[in-house]
């Protein structure tokens, strides 16, 4: 089984995160790629955990 590449979860999510916060999240994977890092790292992953987290937070709101 493939696992899911985390910048196309981050992008299926994408409609429902304000602006401002996926401005951010595209800010810090810009530098972690600029700095030699992967799309599949571990940091990316922690993003979209991020990411999710809002998410569920303010539909729970």
């Amino acid at each position: 089984m493939t696992k899911p590449n985390p910048m196309d979860e981050i992008l299926k999510i994408s409609s429902r995160l304000p602006t401002v916060v996926l401005e951010d999240i595209n800010k810090r994977i810009g530098d972690w790629l600029a700095m030699g890092g992967q799309y599949t790292d571990p940091y990316i992953e922690q993003q979209l955990s991020f990411a999710r987290r809002f998410v569920e937070e303010s539909e729970q709101a």
